[in-house]
This record gives structure tokens, sequence and C-alpha cells, in this order.
């Protein structure tokens, strides 16, 4: 070995080290200095992190600094594409339409708002109209990442408002796609174009629903018939690449990937592994959701601080005032009671990474001052600081002001209040006739794109069209088909043919407009593939579609598909708590899920014993342990560590209950007391030990160590069983606790 040589190669992975290694190094070093601190300091740790950041950057030079920028704002934006996927895993689409249309009004009249404020700011500073178009639109969405990590770092997730607030900015997040469509169709051509806005508005509500109903039939069907072959290792790997899919998806077809990673969780929350892959996530995404916090930090100039210390004052101000009042009217506007309306409203007051997103592409388009980022960059920090003292702030004022409980009790009235037939059959065939259009284009314009070209090329030009016309009219018949029978037979069909005399004529003439849709559709692919005249096309279309109506194997497909759909959309709710939880509306009441905590002193005991609903208010609506799940538990069942629990109280009675259980667990034992150990004693000659059977000699019951075996002259140990007979100078090897050993040991020696 000694006269080995070593290659060049060989020798430069030896003395040189990454750079990115070492930038990391300093990252998380730093970090997790300034994260303990504000911890100690209770404060949120997004600001240690943005801390951490600005005394590693380039702008502090007191300090090393990282060298390598490049690949940590890459590992930033990994870091987004994590928070905004576990913040998906978390709130689902589902559960946001089930709130109405209370956020989109929330959130709708806080961006028009705070849009027109960020433009009115920028105009009395006397900056460029570009400039404060571009101001009003950073201005006009709150930091979904931010607001949720100080929630979570503040205990405020179990909250009823937390949900409402989350369900805000996630429409917040997709609405801002909209905002930077407008401001880069503003900044190309100078002017304001209404009809690219609505195109804009399709295209995103197109992909929007595109992805999410062909999510729903595939993920949750993959994940359900692979569950017993995907271990916890195996679901990390699968749950981070479809993430990571849909992320290539919505950059190939021009969105955020921000908004894929979204859309991916929102996917992933309706199944039942959503709870494993949010836990099994857990580390990777607080590991590059403070490389991402970071980065933002070191962003930070202190002459940019100075130079630009009147803009960052003004928009901090605009912020917090605009936040404050519009975000509670919003909430206000939207149903929420008077206090959920100032704890959201406050808590919205800061802005965060779409922000940042908007003044880069501004500045790639090259229509905004360079200064703008950097004064973007402080004004978020600030705010970001400010956020806890806000909510703070709006629980003070909060809690001094009682709910009448009207609207609560308008609310419920409104719950209850029937549909009328006709608007609800109205509003079942215009969804489905969405749905099923949405699903329909997307077939047919991604079989034209693939598998045209390769028809073609295996059949020829009008053999490959045939072929290809035909294997696309097969996919699309179990889609045509729901568009123009469903619906017509149920039961508010029924009503409105019962109730109207002219229910029964409305209904054909719906089920008219309905197949000539279908027929338009079929239409469009044999005219496109034939060169046939196109009244023979029109002919050929309306026959397929009768056929397709027909057709009973095609109505089997189409039902099969559909209850697929619906089986994994309902699964995990089917799955989870009991009926009359989810019917709680228009009251404080709303389910929250806490897990025990590891070293809980509640592990081994019963409901009945711990008395949580005497103590605590709270009703535990359901166990869930791993893959099994115990609903409406008995007074006698048992808890565990890391059981999740899903409780049915108030924001009050929860609070008080999760930090029970956060401090009722059983103190840390240092390494080095108490500690198991192995020891061989020699029994002396003249002991009480001597001629006595071990099963009497009380090493076990007195002493609390476990007699392992017996050594014999030769060094070999054999097994004493409970009536072995001690004798004088036998060897014992003894297991037990430092104290026990140490007092047996004076008790076998002397």
């Amino acid at each position: 070995m000694r006269g080995k040589t070593v290659t060049p190669y060989q020798r430069h992975i030896m003395t040189e080290l990454p750079q990115l290694i070492s930038d990391l190094a300093l990252i998380l070093i730093v970090a997790g200095l300034t994260t303990i601190i504000f911890k100690r300091l209770k404060q949120p740790l997004v600001l240690g992190y943005i801390l951490a950041g600005f005394l590693a950057g380039p702008n502090m030079t007191l300090t090393p600094s990282v060298e390598e920028h490049e690949s940590i704002e890459v590992w930033s934006q990994i870091g987004v594409i994590f928070l905004m996927f576990s913040l998906g895993l978390e709130f689902s689409f589902k559960k946001i339409l089930k709130g109405g249309a209370s956020p989109i009004i929330a959130a709708c009249f806080i961006m028009t708002l705070m849009w027109g404020m960020g433009c009115g700011a920028g105009y009395l500073m006397g900056w460029s109209p570009i400039n404060c178009m571009f101001v009003g639109g950073m201005l006009a969405m709150s930091s979904t990442t931010i607001i949720y990590k100080a929630f979570d770092d503040m205990g405020l997730m179990t909250r009823r408002f937390a949900s409402k607030v989350m369900s805000v900015l996630i429409l917040e997040d997709i609405l801002g796609i909209v905002v930077m469509v407008i401001l880069s169709a503003v900044a190309v051509s100078n002017q304001f174009e209404g009809s690219e806005l609505i195109l804009s508005l399709l295209k995103l509500g197109f992909f929007l629903l595109l992805w999410f109903l062909v999510g729903m039939w595939v993920v949750p069907t993959f994940l359900h018939r692979n569950r017993m072959f995907i271990n916890k290792e195996t679901l990390v790997i699968v749950s981070i690449g479809l993430c990571f899919l849909m992320v290539v998806v919505a950059d190939s077809v021009g969105y955020s990937t921000a908004l894929g990673a979204f859309m991916m969780g929102s996917i992933l929350a309706e199944t039942v592994e959503a709870e494993r892959i949010d836990s099994a996530i857990s580390s990777i995404k607080d590991l590059f959701g403070a490389i991402f916090f970071v980065s933002v930090g070191m962003m930070v100039s202190p002459s940019d601080l100075v130079d630009h210390w009147v803009p960052i004052v003004v928009l901090v101000g605009t912020i917090l005032v605009g936040q404050a009042v519009f975000g509670t009217i919003g909430y206000l506007l939207s149903g929420s009671s008077r206090s959920d309306a100032l704890m959201s409203g406050f808590s919205m007051a800061q802005i965060g990474e779409f922000a940042f997103i908007i003044a880069a592409l501004g500045e790639s388009l090259g229509v905004t001052d360079g200064f703008l980022m950097p004064v973007v960059v402080a004004t978020s920090i600030i705010t970001t600081f400010l956020t806890p003292y806000m909510i703070k702030l709006a629980a003070k004022i909060s809690g001094t002001k009682k709910e009448t409980g009207e609207r609560a009790q308008r609310e419920v009235k409104r719950e209850k209040k029937e549909v009328a037939p006709l608007a609800g059959f109205i509003r079942k065939v215009i969804l489905q006739t969405v749905i099923y259009s949405v699903l329909s284009i997307a077939v047919v314009s991604l079989l034209f794109v693939s598998l045209l070209v390769m028809c073609r090329h295996l059949f020829g030009h009008w053999a490959g069209n045939a072929v290809c016309g035909v294997l696309v009219l097969l996919l699309l018949a179990p889609l045509l088909r729901p568009i123009v029978m469903k619906n017509n037979t149920s039961v508010e069909a029924r009503q409105v043919r019962s109730q109207y005399a002219w229910g029964n004529r409305f209904i054909h003439f719906t089920i008219l407009i309905r197949f000539l849709f279908a027929v338009n559709v079929v239409y469009y692919v044999i005219d496109f593939l034939s060169p046939y005249r196109w009244y023979w096309h029109i002919l050929l279309a309306v026959g397929i579609v009768l056929l397709i109506i027909r057709s009973q194997w095609i109505r089997r497909v189409s039902m099969k598909m559909e209850s697929v759909f619906m089986e994994n959309l309902m699964r995990r709710e089917n799955a989870s708590g009991p009926a009359y939880a989810r019917q709680l509306r228009g009251s404080d009441l709303h389910i929250a899920r806490l897990s025990l905590p590891e070293g809980s002193t509640w592990g081994g005991k019963t409901l009945a014993q711990l008395r949580i609903g005497g103590r605590n208010g709270v009703h535990v609506a359901a166990i869930v342990r791993d893959h099994h799940r115990i609903n409406v538990p008995g007074g006698n069942s048992m808890l565990f560590p890391h059981d999740v629990l899903e409780v049915v109280g108030d924001d009050q009675s929860i609070e008080q209950f999760s930090q029970r259980m956060s401090t009722e667990v059983h103190s840390l034992i240092p390494d080095d007391v108490s500690m198991m150990k192995l020891v061989c004693i020699e029994v002396g000659s003249g002991t009480s030990f001597e001629g006595v059977l071990i099963k009497d000699s009380g090493i076990r019951g007195e002493y609390h160590c476990m007699v392992v075996g017996v050594e014999d002259r030769k060094g070999n140990m054999r097994v004493a069983g409970a009536d072995y007979c001690i004798s004088g100078g036998d060897k014992l090897w003894l297991a037990g606790s430092y104290e026990e050993l140490a007092r047996l040991k004076k008790a076998l020696v002397q």
C-alpha cells in the first residue's frame, strides 16, 4: 500500500471541498444559532432564518459570507416548492369549496383595495406609472409561507380563524398568477387588455380543473392499489416525485413552480396517505424552507435600507394599515365573526415570496427601476418581524368584544335554506358540462399533438388520420355521454317536471343543447382529419353521438370512471371522523388534529382516566394510530405516544387542551443518569446471598436488577434459572441501573 500512487484527480478530491458544501455548512450553522436565540426569545423562527441570511450574506463584511449564490438560489426555490406542497397537503381545494363564496369574497376584496393602495402610495412618492402598478401587485398578496410558518410557531394552526386565513391565502396565490399576467401584458404593450385578461383567467381555470380531475382519478388510485408495497421510504420518494412532476408540468405551460407544487399537495390531501406524507417529508421541508428564508435575508443591504428608508417606511405603513382595515372588512363581508375577522386581517399584514417573484418579473422585463427589489425585500422583512405583534394586538382587541351570535344564526339559516329545484338542476348540468368539456378538450389536444404524428408515420397520412380518429373518438365517448345524458332523471329533474308545467320541455331543451355540443366536438375531430365535405362530417358526427348515447358498454365505462373519481375524492372523508363532526357549521365548534408527543404521561392511559371532556371541554372524535382509526372512541380506549387525536371544540378549549397535552410529558433524563449497565460481580464468602436461590435473593424485587448468567472458572457463562443456588465465589453477570448495581455490589461482596 505504501508504494501505491495517488492520481491527480484523487488528490484534487481529497484537497478541495466543493464550495456549495462550505456554503451550506455556514448557512445551517448560523441558522441553527439564530433560531435557538429566537426560540429562547419566543419569536418566530422565520425571523431567525432571515437574520441568519443577513449575517451570512455578501452585504455583511464582518462575518464569513456565502460565495456560490446561484446554487443557494436553486435550493431556495426547492424550499418554496416544499413549503407550497406541504401547504397543499394541509388545505385541499375541496375544503375551500366547502367554504362557499366566503374566501372568494374576502380574497377579491382585499387584493383589489390593497393593489389600489399600493398604486396610490407609489404615485404619492412620484414613481412612474409602471412602478406603481408593480408595487400595487406586490402589496396585493400576503405571504402564504410566512403566515403558515408564523401560525405554526405560535401554535395557532388549530384556531378556527387560521383555516379561513389559509383558504384566502391559497386563493390569493392562485389569483397571483392572474396578477402576473396582467403586469406582463401592461409592461409589454403599455396598455390594459381586457380580452387578454379574460383569456388568461379561462386558461388558468382550464388547467387547474384539468390537473385536479386527472390527478384525483390517477394518483389516489395508484397509491391505493400499491399501498401494501409502499413503506415510509418509498412514500417519500413517490410523493416528492409526484410533486416535482406537477412542478415541471406547471412550468411547461407557463405557470409558477409554486402553483404546481400546491396543486399536487391538494390532490394528495384527499388521499388517506396525506398524514403519512406530511409526516414523512416534514424534515425535508424544514431544511429547504430554512434555506429559502435564509436566501431572502441575504438580499438585505444596509446601504439600500439607508438610501431608500422613506419608501420602505411608506410601504410598511401602507401594508400594516391597509391589511388591518381592509383585511378585517373583507373577512367581515365574507361572513366571519368580529373576533375572527380582526385576527385574520391583522395576521395578513406582510408581503413575501410572491412580491419577490413580481419584483424579479419587472426586472427581467426591464420596466421597473433597480431600487424596487431591495425596497420590497426590506419591507417584507420588517412586516414579517411585525407579524406576530400584529397577531397579538388583534388578540387583545378582539378579546374585549363579545359575539352576539346573530351572524352565526344567519349562517345556519342560510345553510338550511333549500335550493330551488330548477336552480339545482341548472347548476348540476353546467358543472358536469364544464368538467367533461375540459377533459374532452385535453384528450383531443394531447392526442392530436402526440398520437397523430405517430399514426401518420406508421400508416401514412390519410390512413394514419383514420386510425388516430378512431382512437380519439373511443377515448372521447365515455366523456361525451355524461354531457348529454347525466342528471336527466335526477331528483332535481323529477322535481322540475312535477312542479313546472313547462318543466319537461325545458329538460328536453337542455338535452338538445348538450347533444349539439357533443356533436360539435365530434365534428371538430372528423373535420380536422377527414378530406370529405363538411355536410358529410355533420351527418357522421350526429350518428356517432347517437351511437354513444345508445351504447351500454360506453355507459358502463363512463359510470366506472366517475365512480372511481368520486371514491378517490371521498375516500379520506369517509375514513375520517364521525358524521356529526363534519356537520358542525355556523358555530365556534370545529375539528382539530393534534399529535400526542413522545414521552407523554398519557401513554397507556384511557380516555376515562384522563377526563379530557370534563377538564378541557373538548370531545375526542377519533384516534388515528398508523393505518388504524378508532372513530368515536369509548372511555376504555387507551392512548399511546404519536397517536393523532381528532378533537371537537372551540378555539379556547382546543388551545387549553393542546397546552395540557404538550406539558404533561416525562422529563428528559440525561445520558449519564439512571442508565442500564451490565457488570460482573463476584459473590463474597459469608454474605447473606450465599446458599440462597436466585428467586429468593431479592436481587430482582429489592434491588431491581437481573441475573443474566453465571461465569465459570474457564470464563464461560451459563444461564442461571430462578432455582439456581448462589455460592461464594460465583461470578454473577448482572444488569441494572448504576445506582442499584452499586447498592447490590456492596451487599454481594461484604
